[in-house]
């Protein structure tokens, strides 16, 4: 018995073999149930990400890693499924990670941390098996893969926008995100996981604009963007050619997509002008203007350059945030188990020992 477990832990490459061939079995199936829609840029996407961590890990490790990574997406795809919600296939991008485009915004924070719930969750359980697997063949890879999804799981719970800890936080309490900033800043400096300075600042600030500086009056935002239209339009309508320092209100109106960016549509009536101008964020638009128009040579033909001027203030919708209290709790109690569980596995793995490094 003991000769036949020898056996199977030198020979682990069935192991492979058969994961690999259930998932090629099952992904055409998978696939069109799911509606993820094309999936070509993901694939892509994948083997170009496995080839960036590959510079830097060895091959095995690195296609491992990217499958981790696809378990964790897959995680949010389900959620977001089992809410309504259309979801992209998963896009990976080269060592920050992958993600998954929600064609329409939830429209409460209760279903945004659901959905960001679902990462996590089929995550750890990727990394449980790997666990499993390596344990039970005693397959370094896997042990190492194990941590690696254990690690990227828990990381993954920091409080911290736009991680998946930052949007359960919405529906369990938003001084979460307060916590997120100290552990987050320690946990980086800890691992020295200095790259993840870049998200904590950009949280911070964001944190910062949103909840003191708005406090004190500063709301106001504006954003810019150029039109060009020929010069033939205008004079055909009977219109003037407005000079340089030409400058007037626009009239507009505003508009948000399924998937929560807003639009603001520009007109300027008497020259034919209609113009859309996205915002970077939820706003109240309080003035739309031309505030400069150019002029230039294109093709041999007279084309106006009409640049215009939105100016907005940020709009917080509280009643996004609004969430029962029961379901505070469901949100809660699962977040902190689910770390728990993920502190425990890590455990496991450092006391069962990282074959890598034994062998």
């Amino acid at each position: 018995m003991r000769k036949e477990r020898n056996a199977n832990k030198k020979k682990p490459l069935w192991v492979l073999g058969a994961i690999g061939a259930f998932f090629l079995t099952k992904i055409k199936t998978l696939l069109p149930l799911m509606k993820l829609g094309t999936v070509g840029g993901a694939v892509i996407s994948m083997m170009v990400s496995v080839g960036a961590y590959a510079l830097i890990a060895p091959l095995q490790l690195a296609i491992g890693f990217v499958l981790l990574i696809l378990i964790h997406e897959l995680g949010h795809v389900f959620a977001a499924r089992q809410k309504g919600l259309p979801t992209s296939a998963p896009v990976f991008i080269p060592l920050i990670g992958a993600i998954v485009n929600m064609k329409r915004h939830p429209r409460d924070a209760e279903t945004e941390a659901y959905i960001a719930m679902g990462g996590p969750v089929l995550g750890s359980i990727g990394a449980l098996i790997a666990l499993l697997i390596g344990w039970q063949w005693d397959i370094p890879l896997f042990m190492a893969l194990a941590y690696i999804g254990v690690l990227l799981n828990l990381l993954n719970l920091l409080p911290i926008q736009p991680l998946d800890g930052g949007k359960i936080a919405i529906a369990v309490s938003r001084w979460l995100w307060l916590l997120g900033l100290v552990v987050g800043i320690v946990v980086i400096v800890w691992l020295k996981l200095y790259f993840l300075f870049v998200l904590w600042a950009w949280f911070a600030w964001d944190l910062y604009r949103k909840y003191i500086a708005s406090r004190t009056g500063k709301k106001g935002h504006s954003t810019w963007a150029s039109f060009e239209i020929p010069a033939s339009q205008i004079e055909e309508r009977g219109g003037f050619l407005p000079g340089t320092d030409h400058r007037r209100d626009l009239e507009f109106t505003t508009f948000s997509e399924l998937n929560g960016k807003q639009k603001v549509v520009l007109y300027w009536e008497q020259i034919g002008f209609r113009g859309l101008v996205p915002l970077a964020e939820q706003g109240l638009i309080t003035q739309a203007f031309v505030h400069r128009v150019d002029r230039r040579k294109k093709e041999g033909k007279l084309m106006l350059v009409i640049r215009v001027q939105v100016d907005y203030d940020s709009y917080e919708n509280d009643a996004y945030y609004e969430v029962p209290v029961s379901s505070r709790w469901k949100f809660g109690c699962a977040y902190a188990l689910l770390a728990c569980l993920l502190l425990i596995l890590m455990y496991v793995v450092a006391d069962i020992g990282m074959p890598l490094t034994r062998r």
